[in-house]
């Protein structure tokens, strides 16, 4: 009991050392227990599943207006400040066709089947470069922008994926100068023309899986960008770009369509040139190859998404 100043007695009781010390064991009893029943959730890297990349693709279309924005900055920062501009877009295939004309059509010969040769080799180069060029420029795309990646959060797979749908735009100023050669040897296209259209989906594919797997691995190994030009100049010469696919032994040429670009290619110059249907057999090799390799590449890339910018 305690007296209060006027002599009246207070009943409050005072606490002894023993009573708070229990009271503060109860009290750390019941935090204890409650933390038990609290849930905790630890936040991983996406893992290396199919359910990354379903997940990652719905991410994806959300922020489509980004992948827009960024391909239209890609187009106009391109040919900034060259004097010539657009015309690079031009000028690239014309010399590529004009030098492996004079080497193919004077130093050796290649069989084309009527075709001739300068229209024969454009053909073949317009989707290559479209290949080539976007996989070069996406791969350090990521490595270019480090500021994105540390201070913002977006599908970090919108940077490569917007060299490739920029990289379009050369791809249809080549067809328009292709065209032009069409109608200077009279090769006159047909309905069968429209088969361009999933074969170009098919490149597309194949092209941001390369782009897609490179560019995450680039990352954290910068020796892929170094090595990436000799691969694509090596790659070219093992396609049929400046020969036909009939030049193949036919002993190699399952393994040789083993590789998606080599069927894509032929197939391209067999709707455009000779107005046939493409090899459905080759197609639908490439294409299942190609988007398998979509499928991987992107799984991997979204599960090394989250540590990107603790690496760059």
């Amino acid at each position: 009991m305690a007296e209060r100043p006027d002599g009246a007695v207070s009943s409050s009781v005072v606490p002894s050392g023993e009573t708070l010390a229990s009271s503060r064991v109860r009290k750390s009893e019941a935090g204890i227990e409650g933390d038990r029943v609290r849930p905790v959730r630890v936040i991983r890297p996406p893992a290396f599943s199919i359910g990354t990349i379903f997940s990652g693709v719905q991410t994806l279309v959300k922020y489509a207006d980004l992948l827009w924005i960024l391909s239209l900055f890609r187009l106009k920062v391109r040919y900034k400040q060259s004097a010539l501009g657009w015309v690079w877009a031009a000028l690239q295939p014309l010399a590529l066709m004009t030098i492996y004309t004079l080497v193919f059509t004077r130093v050796t010969t290649i069989s084309t089947g009527g075709i001739p040769y300068p229209l024969f080799v454009l053909c073949a180069l317009l989707p290559w470069l479209f290949f080539s060029s976007s996989i070069s420029n996406a791969v350090h795309g990521l490595v270019l922008y480090p500021n994105l990646l540390t201070k913002m959060y977006f599908p970090r797979e919108i940077i490569p994926l917007s060299y490739l749908t920029a990289g379009l735009a050369d791809f249809f100023i080549g067809c328009v100068i292709l065209a032009g050669f069409m109608a200077h040897y009279r090769v006159s296209p047909t309905w069968n023309l429209l088969y361009a259209i999933p074969i170009l989906m098919v490149l597309a594919g194949f092209a941001a899986a390369i782009a897609l797997l490179f560019s995450a691995i680039h990352v954290r190994f910068r020796d892929i960008g170094l090595a990436l030009p000799l691969v694509l100049q090596v790659w070219m010469f093992t396609i049929p770009v400046v020969y036909s696919l009939q030049s193949v032994p036919v002993r190699f040429r399952k393994f040789y369509l083993l590789d998606p670009i080599a069927g894509l290619i032929e197939n391209f110059r067999t709707v455009l040139l000779q107005g046939r249907r493409p090899d459905p057999s080759s197609l639908a090799l490439s294409a299942t190859i190609a988007f398998a390799c979509l499928a991987i590449a992107y799984a991997y890339f979204k599960s090394s998404e989250a540590t990107m910018a603790d690496i760059i």
